[in-house]
């Protein structure tokens, strides 16, 4: 898990969150609407961060299915805000 955190620069300085999905609405009118957008996605990692947290979810950490569920089904075409979600789920790992 500490991997997971490291390989996606989230530490101890960040910030930790008490829910892995909170009030986030994940849906599918969040992809990428500018080119600019589309291609800071690619650079993010998103579905390497996804299949990070499937990974810890089946592990060791099955309080993360749900949220890890609703990020999975957007890895064809994140958008600003799945990753932000993907980051919350992120949070949410430092924390216990």
């Amino acid at each position: 898990m500490k991997k997971v955190l490291q390989k996606f620069n989230i530490n101890d300085d960040t910030k930790c969150v008490s829910t892995p999905l909170a009030l986030i609405e994940v849906k599918a009118t969040m992809p990428p609407i500018t080119a600019e957008d589309r291609e800071n996605i690619t650079h993010v990692l998103y579905v390497s961060a996804v299949r990070s947290l499937m990974y810890v979810m089946v592990c060791t950490r099955p309080d993360l299915s749900q949220a890890v569920s609703m990020v999975s089904r957007y890895m064809h075409d994140p958008g600003r805000g799945h990753w932000e979600t993907v980051k919350w789920i992120l949070r949410y790992m430092i924390s216990l």
